[in-house]
């Protein structure tokens, strides 16, 4: 098992910020090759990697949205997408409450070596939006795919190389 990290940094409220993570090294169709994720991790920092608290760039209060999906879908998606692969939230109220919110699908896949989810796909798509930035602040949102390379048989490759196709309609 090896670590995937990018880091989306959030600049503006409102406004959705997008970054990618290549996995070209990784997926082979040829091989029949894939990705399996087995757990995506969010790691929430202000703006700068001294600033621990991200409270501080959203001001009084404020909300933070990240997700991430094998197919660009262009913005943030319902957990319904069959593209979504995790999503992460962080919340901060006024009375200076933190809290955050991962969804229970599909962020942790299992323990076992054949849990995960498989992706077929290039690239994973990065999304993330806050509810409120403070001028000349950033929330930066770092993200840690923890996956394996496997090779799968020819019937199980193109069912998930199907689905995936049938989820971008």
């Amino acid at each position: 098992m090896f670590t995937l990290t990018e880091r989306l940094t959030i600049d503006a409220t409102g406004v959705q910020s997008f970054a990618t993570i290549d996995l070209g090294s990784y997926v082979d169709v040829g091989d029949r090759q894939a990705l399996q994720v087995h757990s995506v991790d969010f790691i929430f920092q202000g703006t700068s990697a001294a600033q621990t608290f991200p409270f501080v760039a959203m001001g009084g209060s404020g909300l933070v949205q990240c997700q991430v999906t094998d197919l660009n879908r262009g913005g943030l998606v319902f957990a319904n997408d069959r593209a979504l692969v995790a999503s992460g939230m962080l919340n901060y109220d006024s009375d200076a409450f933190l809290s955050q919110a991962t969804d229970l699908y599909p962020d942790n896949f299992g323990k076992g070596s054949d849990d995960g989810r498989y992706v077929v796909n290039d690239q994973l798509y990065i999304v993330g939006r806050s509810s409120a930035i403070d001028t000349n602040q950033a929330v930066n949102v770092t993200i840690r795919v923890n996956a394996s390379i496997v090779t799968l048989g020819a019937k199980d490759f193109m069912a998930i190389a199907i689905q995936s196709t049938a989820a971008d309609n």
